[in-house]
C-alpha cells in the first residue's frame, strides 16, 4: 500500500473515530510545516495502525485511553475520551481504564486523567 492509500484509508477511520468536524479543523487550520505531522499521524496512527484487522475499534480506544493516560496527555486524551464514546467504550469502562491508570501509574497521573476524560464527556454531552 502506498502513502496516498495509507492517508485516504487513515482519514477515513480518523473521522469515524474522532469525528469528522475535528478532523477536518485540524487539517483546515494546517499550514504545509503542520500538514507534514498531519500526514504522518493520519498514515501511521490510522491508517496502518488503527486499521489492522487484529483488534476492533473498541478495544483500541481502550489501549489508547490508558496509554495516553499513563503517559500523561491530558488534552490529546479529552479528544480520545469522545472517540472512545463514539466507539463503544461505556462511561463505566472509561472510569475502569482510568481506575487502573490510577493504581499503575499514581493519583497525580489518574487524577488528571479523570479530570480530562470528565470536561470532555461533559462537553459532549454525555455526562450532566
Amino acid at each position: 500500500m502506498n502513502e496516498q492509500d495509507l492517508y485516504e484509508r487513515g482519514l477515513d477511520v480518523r473521522r469515524d473515530v474522532l469525528g469528522a468536524e475535528y478532523v477536518d479543523s485540524g487539517l483546515a487550520e494546517a499550514d504545509d510545516f503542520m500538514m507534514t505531522f498531519q500526514r504522518a499521524v493520519t498514515e501511521l496512527a490510522w491508517g496502518y495502525a488503527w486499521s489492522r484487522p487484529g483488534l476492533d475499534r473498541t478495544t483500541r480506544a481502550i489501549l489508547t485511553l490508558g496509554i495516553l493516560a499513563g503517559l500523561g496527555r491530558h488534552q490529546e486524551l479529552g479528544i480520545y475520551t469522545k472517540g472512545a464514546i463514539r466507539n463503544g467504550v461505556t462511561i463505566d469502562e472509561i472510569k475502569e481504564i482510568l481506575v487502573h491508570v490510577t493504581a499503575y501509574c499514581g493519583t497525580p497521573a489518574g487524577r488528571q486523567a479523570f479530570l480530562a476524560a470528565h470536561g470532555s464527556l461533559k462537553e459532549a454531552g454525555a455526562l450532566p
